[in-house]
């Protein structure tokens, strides 16, 4: 499903400059993808920490899983700054947390933006574990699919964290949050967990870029772990997927937003229904190419702007050939993106997701309240 999601983000922006007359317009293409990703996440995170047991394993290997691939991508659009100059309002503390689209900072590349969201769910899973609240997931779920439609009728369209110093203060409370969890007695950790889900719900409500967006993402998210739950046996069962997925379709119909309701409601019922026809079929064989696909997804995510950027600036507008060549040049330009992101796979990711493994099995664990009594006892 990471496959299909990445690839969905790389056709949106391909048709911009390849075929543009091809892309779907009763969908977006490209929220389709990143709403893909979201819920997957949403139903791994949750499981990879509670398997784990272990907040400080879970940071190292999300440390170690997303980092080294991130800075290679800034690294990338660093150096092609002579040919393509860089996005303005760009602030390296913002991208010290990734927390960029949620702090008034622009991202290096487009793709980023998602990022932030995703840190700021890991923010909330820890301080959820950690309090020992993070089986409710339903009620988290429909409480920020709630909490995106109050947003947009209340908050300004534009987030209202901005400025130099709101991502140098973010990084502040992290650091004071993640380290108490981390490394403090019970007391501290509680309190710790406490700040981080605290700043979580500050950077969703007021500093997303698109606020009543922020929101919505993160009840995608939590409705990935219902699902989870569900098939554990677990929780309130599946009736707050229906909840959701009602609430994040009704502000684009009710109000102007960055998608028409009908395209929304058609995008979420796409992301619906991709899951479940994968979930349908999770205990058959994949077919080689997906899971291959799977497996290069976040070098495909994150590398694909910075060299269609290139092969523009090689080629010239690709829009001016006629169609067939237009559509010869995209399959080459996929395939290329596609090659580039195995390299990176295989010889950045790979290396540091092991490297990340090693260190989280060489440290002592941080072990629940709940755990800290099964030990006890």
């Amino acid at each position: 499903m990471r496959g299909l999601g990445a690839t969905a983000v790389l056709l949106e922006h391909m048709t911009y400059r390849f075929l543009p007359d091809v892309r779907p317009t009763w969908f977006n293409l490209g929220n389709y993808g990143v709403l893909v990703f979201f819920l997957v996440s949403g139903y791994i995170i949750p499981a990879s920490l509670e398997r784990r047991g272990d907040v400080r394993a879970f940071w190292i290997g999300r440390v170690f899983r997303l980092y080294p691939l991130y800075i290679l991508t800034i690294a990338v659009v660093l150096a092609m700054t002579p040919i393509q100059p860089l996005r303005k309002n760009i602030n390296l503390i913002g991208h010290i947390t990734m927390l960029t689209e949620v702090t008034g900072s622009w991202a290096f590349t487009e793709p980023m933006w998602t990022l932030s969201y995703e840190m700021v769910f890991y923010l909330l899973v820890t301080a959820l574990f950690v309090v020992g609240v993070h089986r409710r997931s339903g009620l988290f779920a429909l409480s920020f699919a709630l909490l995106s439609v109050l947003v947009a009728f209340t908050m300004p369209p534009r987030g209202l964290l901005t400025g130099p110093v709101v991502p140098v203060i973010v990084l502040g409370v992290i650091l004071a949050g993640l380290g108490g969890v981390l490394f403090g007695s019970k007391w501290i950790r509680t309190a710790g967990a406490f700040v981080l889900g605290a700043l979580a719900i500050v950077l969703i409500v007021v500093g997303s870029r698109v606020p009543w967006q922020g929101a919505m993402v993160l009840g995608v998210m939590f409705t990935g772990t219902v699902i989870y739950r569900w098939e554990r046996g677990e929780g309130s069962g599946i009736w707050p997927v229906l909840g959701v997925t009602f609430l994040i379709c009704l502000t684009p119909f009710m109000k102007p937003v960055t998608v028409n309701g009908m395209a929304n409601l058609m995008t979420v019922a796409l992301v619906g229904g991709t899951f479940w026809l994968f979930y349908a079929l999770r205990d058959r064989r994949i077919p080689y190419a997906l899971a291959w696909l799977g497996l290069v997804s976040y070098s495909v995510y994150m590398l694909h702007m910075p060299l269609l950027r290139l092969f523009v600036f090689m080629v010239g507008d690709p829009r001016r050939f006629p169609p067939l060549v237009q559509l010869g040049m995209g399959l080459g330009v996929f395939a290329a993106i596609c090659g580039v992101s195995w390299l990176t796979y295989r010889f950045v990711e790979l290396p540091m997701q092991r490297l990340g493994r090693r260190l989280a099995k060489g440290r002592p664990p941080v072990l629940t309240p709940a755990r800290e009594r099964i030990t006890i006892t």
